[in-house]
């Protein structure tokens, strides 16, 4: 589970769609680069982490190592400074960045300070002649704003056909669905796809071009949805996400008249369903219904077939006695999905063919759309690392995706004030839809109608009897224990009340883990003490 908190992460734009650029390694391993655009360097990889100083453009940096998702890399600078940048502002192509070792904060730090001007220069910039004629017509004629790779389809999987210097003029004459790829043709005639972000066009001159394919068609309807006989799970329910499921967790979650477990579940390609029994099983045995929230790797999505693999996986996970699968997990943040590539158009792709062939295999499981992280950070529409949730629904419903959901995901875990309350949140935004659990409801119920919701995580922090709060969660500081429980129950009340929540299921029951930047053990109702405040709110 990705705290919303950590929407923070999404500030870094995908710098895996930033041109060709020059870096070598240095004699004691790593790489030696440079500084492409101002910024600051911090003690950790995300913007979480505590701000050591600023790294100015022309820099040069050593580099050792990069965190998993190859976004940030950690480095030296020539005056000494030891700390982790945003690779999209350095001098380095993907493959460059993925050369490094994958590394964490403790990992110890062995590169000197480089020398100045030891990193390969770039060729200067070939600024393009206003005189050139650029093939075809119509479209958008711009250029671009510096180096970025021309590639054949609309994600940094596709393979780089060339890399255009800036001020390259470029005529553009469609898009992808998430407005963050464009298509274009060069003056020798060569076409692809760009990074829309690196050219000198505005949003709104890109959201009035066609929606095009890497294929440069207009994209694919989703398959036509597979009839079900058997109507899925209906009411309204009660259910909790486990670590472990331990006896002791059962048995809280008896007490709060929880009769759903949830378990969320790592996909990897080629993965057999036949691993998943455990669990399911195991929910069975204990006399509850089991909602197994299925997630890939990011870094697999853009693969061939990938699609296909996973759909046929939690087709299988369905034949297995599964009661309830959820397709992805905050699927509009780069957490979870590959930057770049984050298009409600294509997920719905995904969530129609994992849902055909669910309803295949066991048309009594109900399906629920992978709930998008809630975030009003890209004001209202899409950035280099993601989207808002809301525009993020109003594309999955323009897609169909109400056709292959017996319910929409939902998440709500960001509360500091009571969920009747609908204003008055005193945070800074405090009008926002995200802080409200009437904003959550009514927003969703309005970006895609049809369809009731499914609260896939319903949460509130407290860190009493834990500790000090990361900086990113300071806003939970005040939450005691006591209203922790009084809001899940009212929560709760309110969404079966509603006619619109068909389930909430409690993010979480018993998760320890505390320190670093995500805090569960703060939501978990079992806490420290071995006493559930909340379940005894929610059984009474």
């Amino acid at each position: 589970m990705k705290r919303v908190m950590l929407i923070f992460w999404i500030l870094i734009l995908s710098f895996l769609a930033t041109a060709s650029v020059y870096a070598e390694p240095t004699q004691q391993g790593g790489l030696v680069t440079t500084v492409t655009t101002r910024m600051n360097m911090r003690a950790g990889p995300g913007t979480e982490w505590r701000r050591l100083g600023t790294v100015e453009v022309g820099a040069t940096v050593a580099l050792d190592g990069r965190d998993p998702s190859g976004l940030w890399v950690r480095g030296i600078t020539g005056d000494g400074r030891i700390g982790w940048m945003a690779a999209r502002f350095l001098a380095l192509t993907p493959e460059q960045t993925f050369s490094l070792p994958s590394i964490w904060v403790d990992t110890p730090f062995t590169l000197g300070a480089p020398a100045a001007g030891s990193a390969p220069a770039a060729p200067p910039s070939n600024t393009a002649s206003t005189a050139v004629t650029l093939p075809g017509d119509g479209g958008i004629v711009t250029s671009t704003r510096s180096n970025v790779n021309l590639r054949s389809g609309p994600g940094t999987n596709n393979p780089r056909i060339t890399t255009l210097r800036a001020g390259t003029p470029v005529r553009v004459d469609g898009r992808d669905n998430s407005g963050q790829w464009v298509h274009g043709i060069i003056a020798d005639g060569t076409s692809g796809w760009l990074f829309a972000s690196y050219l000198t066009i505005s949003t709104g001159e890109i959201a009035g071009l066609p929606a095009l394919v890497g294929s440069g068609t207009i994209a694919p309807a989703p398959p036509a949805p597979v009839v079900s006989s058997a109507p899925p799970v209906s009411g309204f329910n009660l259910g909790g996400q486990v670590a472990g499921f331990s006896d002791t967790a059962a048995n809280w979650m008896r007490q709060a008249r929880m009769n759903w477990v949830k378990r969320q579940w790592r996909y990897g390609h080629g993965q057999n369903s036949n691993d998943v029994a455990g669990i399911i099983n195991d929910a069975h045995a204990r006399g509850f219904r089991i909602l197994v929230s299925v997630v890939g790797h990011p870094w697999e999505v853009n693969n061939p077939g990938y699609f296909e693999s996973y759909a046929s996986f939690v087709g299988g996970v369905a034949g297995l006695g599964a009661d309830a699968i959820e397709v992805w997990n905050e699927q509009n943040i780069d957490r979870e999905w590959p930057a770049g590539s984050i298009d409600p158009g294509r997920y719905t792709q995904l969530l129609a063919q994992s849902y055909n062939a669910i309803k295949s295999r066991n048309p009594g499981t109900m399906v629920i759309s992978g709930a998008p992280a809630p975030t009003g950070f890209f004001s209202g529409g899409c950035g280099g690392g993601g989207c808002d949730d809301a525009p993020y629904l109003r594309g999955m419903a323009a897609a169909g995706a109400a056709s292959y959901a017996d319910c929409i995901g939902i998440h709500y875990n960001e509360g500091i004030i009571p969920p009747s309350q609908t204003s008055g949140d005193p945070r800074g935004n405090g009008g926002h839809y995200t802080r409200y659990f009437w904003g959550m409801v009514n927003t969703y119920a309005a970006s895609i109608g049809g369809r009731p919701l499914c609260f896939t995580e319903l949460g509130y922090l407290s860190p009493e009897g834990l500790g000090a709060l990361p900086g990113g969660f300071a806003w939970a500081a005040n939450v005691t224990v006591a209203q922790q429980a009084a809001w899940l129950d009212e929560a709760v009340s309110l969404a079966a009340g509603s006619g619109r929540v068909n389930m909430v299921i409690i993010w979480n029951v018993d998760y320890t883990g505390w320190g670093g930047s995500d805090p569960q053990a703060g939501y978990a109702i079992m806490r420290p003490d071995g006493t559930c405040p909340a379940c005894l709110a929610l059984g009474s």
